[in-house]
């Protein structure tokens, strides 16, 4: 009788037995024996507008015969008749099973219920409705525990111990990797993304399209691997990603490939936020996560090239013409030397990307525009952790699935969690390179994003920057931050932590050093030499007013209780890069698209999240990050002593800091010690700013120190640059710059008011849309 509930029929009934072609694959093999039977199940009990019967009364209930089956970490009932899967009822910090007339209304019944559902069972005895209320007890309190409350940060889960994980920095590695698990996957693969380009390149530059990700996908699916993707449904008038094109490319090559977008903005009244979150699980073994979309303008490395052309330094396609054809692929890849092809091929801010149906067709010129380099952090993590990451997106997809009346026939089957008591066995396929540690799995989502509120990332990053001890480092695409004084504009606190961290360690007069990277502009389409557009000064207003102006700015706080030695403890940076496009000497920014922060050498969080209300309420869009703290230790230097550094954020610190200060030899042991005077003011700061005054001296660039009104930017653009007057003298300027960093210019427009204008549509939105 073991599985069966008293009476149950035939265990031939079940549901994995039901069919000649199961609608979903069991995971019996790692879990738990599942408990199974024939039960009554009554209509209704959702927790969410718009999917009940408007009435209370009983004629507005109708009650099936579905076959009930409980496993470790859930429930679900299908229909008898055909094996389909009607509900899969997730175990979590809501879950809670009665028995009783009283409370589920009906005679023998039981109400089992989670976060989002209330669910009514009706047995055929007392005994039976017991027996039911027993087994899913303590099934969900035993394999299924770590569901039922909620963990440190407020996180759906624990942090999982001696869990492998890779970082990577840039979008090459990234993107190699993602192919390389694809490639291994035997049952399912899941993605999740802002956006996402199917014809994009993962493995470059290509020869063949052997490493294309649709086609990759599409191989797959063949083989019989389920791939299922959850795409953000944009307001088409707002965002031009045209996420109903990457929908039907992917839908129409195999049936086993399944596309769902979200939200419907009408009927969901959702027009503000945004699914932003970018994952890739496969076999819900190894999940990849962080800033990266598989999408156009992200694949980069650490040189930030700024040309693809025939005749400069990256030998391409001779003529350096754009690849023929709009919609087709280039007909022979077989010599290509091109790293972007295509709409690849990019610069946000002097163009948004258009005709996105179009693929391989350029639309910017690259004979006249430098591309602009994509700075972006990934992490891969394996075994539970991988399936805590896994087991969001399943609530993301169901959830999604129970929402839109589309989505609910058989076409688009519900997806079932495997046990993350069985992930530790051997993987099947192990990332290279990647060292274990301990992993969190954080989430911003609310009830429209995933039927559930939770803000953990937010909890994490205040928590990481309160504990720190010697430094942090952030690299992020926005930071928008410091609680404004009317409570209503800017709500978050990353900032006011930041800036009690460092007040503590000026009164305890200890070294501690905070590093900050922000692109040197907003991503938004616009002529900065003309001051930028609305989208771009707004976000620039924000960005100011948490970093240095107004009295609840990070810097006025500072100076106010310690004037200018503020320098000694937080510096604000960007990256520039240069190069010559067909002789002429050019400069570009690299955009950081990173949402990461490295503390102390022993912890680290990379995700989605950017640092503003937008990503850490949870109640806007919704993200995904992890929390590694390092388990294995290797000798370093901490403040002038020897001081034991975790491998993972050790080795990813010194990474960045390569990178963006130039692998000099000049550099040698000196970064190893991230808070020693020498290396903060002698290297850091120096060499910020000395590339920043060499970039304005040669091309006269923007955003700049000495640019404080739009009266003395029209002056400033007026006069031409050494770079086009004395090419010779600029190149030897040129020679001088080591790494990508650059001072962030505090000063620019500091004499203008940024917001935009009430009458202008970028007025009109609410500021809620910038912060």
């Amino acid at each position: 009788m073991e599985g069966r509930c008293p009476g149950a029929p035939p265990a031939n009934r079940s549901c994995s037995r039901a069919t000649s072609t199961p609608c979903w694959r069991s995971a019996s093999t790692e879990t738990t024996t599942p408990w199974e039977g024939l039960i009554l199940k009554r209509s209704g009990g959702h927790h969410l507008q718009g999917l009940n019967c408007a009435g209370r009364h009983q004629v507005c209930y109708r009650w099936s015969k579905r076959w009930l089956v409980v496993k470790d970490s859930f429930l679900l009932y299908l229909k008898p008749e055909s094996g389909a899967i009607s509900f899969v009822l997730l175990f979590d910090t809501g879950f809670s099973i009665q028995v009783g007339k009283k409370p589920t209304e009906t005679k023998y019944g039981v109400r089992v219920e989670n976060t989002c559902r209330s669910l009514i069972l009706k047995c055929s005895s007392y005994r039976q409705a017991r027996w039911w209320c027993q087994e899913i007890t303590e099934l969900a309190e035993g394999k299924g525990q770590d569901f039922l409350r909620l963990h440190r940060h407020e996180s759906f889960v624990p942090p999982r111990k001696e869990t492998p994980a890779r970082w990577f920095v840039n979008g090459a590695g990234y993107f190699a990797a993602v192919a390389d698990a694809l490639l291994q996957a035997k049952e399912e693969i899941y993605i999740t993304d802002w956006w996402l380009s199917p014809e994009i390149y993962l493995k470059r530059p290509a020869h063949t399209d052997h490493w294309r990700l649709d086609l990759i996908l599409k191989h797959k699916a063949e083989e019989g691997v389920r791939v299922s993707v959850l795409l953000f449904k944009e307001v088409e008038l707002a965002l031009g990603i045209n996420s109903g094109y990457s929908k039907r490319a992917l839908m129409l090559l195999h049936p086993n490939i399944k596309v769902m977008r979200h939200p419907d903005h009408v009927s969901s009244i959702i027009f503000l936020w945004a699914h932003h979150e970018k994952l890739v699980v496969v076999d819900q073994s190894v999940a990849f996560l962080g800033g990266l979309d598989l999408a156009y303008g992200r694949w980069d490395t650490h040189e930030y090239r700024l040309t693809d052309l025939d005749g400069d330094d990256y030998i391409g396609p001779k003529g350096g013409a754009a690849p023929p054809g709009g919609d087709e692929a280039p007909d022979d890849l077989a010599t290509n030397q091109r790293l972007w092809l295509g709409k690849d091929y990019s610069n946000l801010i002097a163009k948004d990307w258009v005709q996105l149906d179009k693929p391989f067709e350029d639309f910017i010129d690259r004979l006249q525009t430098p591309r602009m380099p994509w700075r972006d952090v990934g992490v891969a993590v394996h075994g539970a952790a991988a399936r805590d990451v896994a087991r969001h997106f399943i609530q993301r997809w169901n959830f999604t699935k129970t929402m839109k009346p589309k989505y609910k026939g058989t076409d688009y089957p519900y997806l079932l969690p495997k046990s993350p008591h069985v992930a530790s066995l051997c993987p099947r396929f192990v990332v290279p390179g990647a060292q274990t540690a301990s992993v969190q799995v954080l989430r911003s989502v609310d009830r429209w994003s995933a039927g559930l509120h939770e803000g953990s990332i937010y909890n994490a990053y205040r928590s990481v920057i309160e504990e720190s001890q010697h430094y942090l480092y952030i690299e992020n695409q926005f930071f928008i931050t410091c609680a404004s004084a009317d409570g209503r504009s800017v709500l978050n606190t990353v900032g006011d932590a930041l800036v009690d961290r460092v007040l503590l360690a000026h009164r305890e007069k200890k070294l501690f050093r905070v590093y900050v990277l922000l692109p040197l502009l907003p991503g938004f389409e616009g002529d900065i030499a003309q001051g930028g557009g609305n989208s771009i000064q707004a976000i620039l207003h924000f960005t100011y007013q948490t970093l240095c102006r107004g009295e609840r700015s990070i810097v006025s706080r500072l100076k106010a209780a310690m004037g200018e030695d503020w320098k000694n403890y937080i510096s604000f940076c960007g990256l520039r890069t240069h190069g010559e496009l067909r002789g002429k000497l050019l400069t570009e920014l690299v955009y950081i698209h990173s949402k990461m922060l490295i503390a102390d050498d022993r912890r680290v969080i990379i995700g989605s999240a950017n640092i503003n209300d937008r990503s850490l309420l949870g109640k806007r869009d919704s993200e995904l990050a992890v929390l590694v703290e390092d388990t294995e230790f290797v000798t370093s230097l901490m403040g002038g002593e020897a001081y034991r550094a975790g491998r993972f954020a050790l080795s990813l610190r010194l990474d960045c800091f390569r990178c963006v200060l130039g692998a000099t030899a000049s550099l040698g042991a000196d970064l190893q010690d991230p808070i020693s005077d020498h290396f903060f003011h002698e290297t850091w700061k120096a060499r910020a700013l000395s590339n920043a005054c060499i970039y304005e001296q040669v091309f006269r660039c923007l955003p700049s120190d000495a640019v404080k009104s739009h009266r003395a930017l029209r002056e400033y653009v007026s006069v031409e640059n050494l770079a086009s007057v004395s090419p010779i003298v600029a190149r030897n300027h040129l020679q001088k710059v080591e790494g990508h960093l650059v001072q962030f210019p505090l000063e620019f427009l500091a004499e203008e008011s940024l917001l935009p204008p009430l009458s202008s549509k970028e007025g009109m939105i609410p500021v809620e849309v910038w912060t």
